[in-house]
Order: structure tokens, then sequence, then C-alpha cells
């Protein structure tokens, strides 16, 4: 029986399976501090949305978006604050799944916004949505298997599903934006590069996290941290700059380009 188990603990190592932890990597106080700013400013922008929301007209449908992205965003680093949602993943590594719940309804909700800004039509905001919600799925799924091939396989699937969500903001809902008018079109433009930006970052972070485990933890939350700031913070706050400009009327200048 002990040469039974010493053979199927080779075995389960040879296939990247983690035997029994003795120890942990956890999240050290720098990534402790950056989930305390971020807890903060998402509480505070959730307010600021809000109240703003209240006292909009038509527009308040887009600080109705802004106020659950950074709601939800609040709650789950709250939860990794308090030492929750999280488990050991191969490698001894702390995982922190309470943002993988966050980015399931945050990321739909910020392609949501960005469509109603660009004035794009239902179905395809809705196949964008689906496409992000591979995507992160996809990710979580990687972040958690212990065979490396399947590891890569899901983060394969998820740069694919990303690829689409990104030729989709940068093509179909640019081309929406364009039929409205100048200023929202050159709103949405600029809110749309700074999202596909920080959306290229986040697979690179993962690469490095729970890819290669090249990142600390701390170092890890402390990017993932700066991410989330910029998508659902930055981009928000863009959006109210553009109150005046987001009113409906008729299509816009096409030439506005």
């Amino acid at each position: 029986p002990q040469i039974l188990r010493v053979k199927m603990t080779r075995h389960l190592l040879s296939e990247g399976v983690p035997t029994a932890c003795t120890t942990i990597e956890e999240v050290g106080s720098t990534g402790v501090g950056a989930l305390t700013v971020g807890f903060i400013i998402f509480v505070v922008c959730t307010v600021v949305f809000l109240a703003k929301a209240n006292t909009s007209g038509e527009q308040r449908k887009y600080y109705y978006c802004s106020t659950y992205i950074c709601g939800f965003a609040a709650m789950a680093y709250f939860a990794m604050l308090s030492g929750q949602g999280w488990t050991a993943i191969a490698g001894c590594r702390q995982f922190f799944y309470a943002r993988f719940a966050d980015y399931i309804i945050t990321m739909p909700l910020i392609i949501l916004l960005l469509g109603q800004v660009a004035g794009a039509d239902v179905p395809t905001i809705a196949a964008t949505i689906g496409a992000s919600s591979v995507w992160i799925i996809a990710l979580y799924m990687g972040s958690v298997s212990v065979v490396t091939t399947v590891k890569w396989f899901w983060f394969l699937l998820s740069i694919g599903a990303l690829a689409a969500v990104i030729v989709a903001l940068a093509r179909s809902f640019k081309e929406a934006s364009m039929q409205r008018y100048p200023e929202v079109a050159e709103l949405y433009g600029k809110a749309a590069w700074l999202i596909i930006l920080a959306f290229f970052c986040y697979p690179v972070v993962w690469l490095f996290s729970e890819g290669f485990a090249s990142f600390s933890v701390s170092f890890e939350i402390c990017a993932y941290t700066i991410l989330d700031v910029v998508t659902k913070v930055l981009v928000s706050f863009m959006v109210m700059s553009g109150h005046d400009a987001l009113r409906e009327g008729p299509a816009a200048n096409k030439d506005f380009f």
C-alpha cells in the first residue's frame, strides 16, 4: 500500500495535480492596502453615481449602469478584504474567486454601458455580452484547473472570446456611435479605446499570476486593482463628463471622422 501511494503521488505530480499544501502563498500588506484603497474608491463612486442617477433625466440609464458596476466591485473587494471568496489553487497559491464573481456581472455591465453610449442595437450588445461571459468563465476555469493542458485550453478559449469582444467594441459599436452626435462619437471613442487597452492587460496579468505564477499574490492584486479602477471608475466618469452630449436625437454628421 505504501508503494502504491508513492506511485499515485508521483503520477499526480506528473499530471500537474497538487498534493496537500503545507503552506499557501497569501496576500501581503501591499495587497491588503490595494484592496482597501479599491474598496473605498468603489464605495464612494457607487454613492456618487447613484446620486447622479436620481437627479438625471434620460441620462440616468448610464448612471444606473455605473452604480451597479462600482457597487458589485465594492462587494467583491469587501469580500477579499475580509478574507472571504478565496481558495488555494495549483502551486499552493491564494486565488480570489470573488474577483471573478464580480467580473461575470460587471464586465457585461461595462459593455452595456458602452453600448448605450454608442447607441448600438440590442443583438450586437447581447452578442458582445455573451462573448464577455465566455471570456470570464473560461479564465476562471483556467485558474482552478490542475492539469496543465486543460489550463491552457481554457486560457486560449478566453483569448478567443476576448478577441470577439474587442472587435465588437472597435468596429460594431464604433460604427453605431458615428450615427449619433459628433460629441457622443468622440466620447465613445475615448472610453472604448481605454477599455480595450485595459482588456488587453487582464490576460497578461493572469498569464504571469495564475498562469506561470511569476507575480506574487500581492502584485497580482495591485495590478488587478489598477485595471478595475480604470475600467469601472475612470470610464464611468468619462461617460459622466459627456452628460450634456448624451441625449437622444437624429443621426449625426457621418463625416465627423
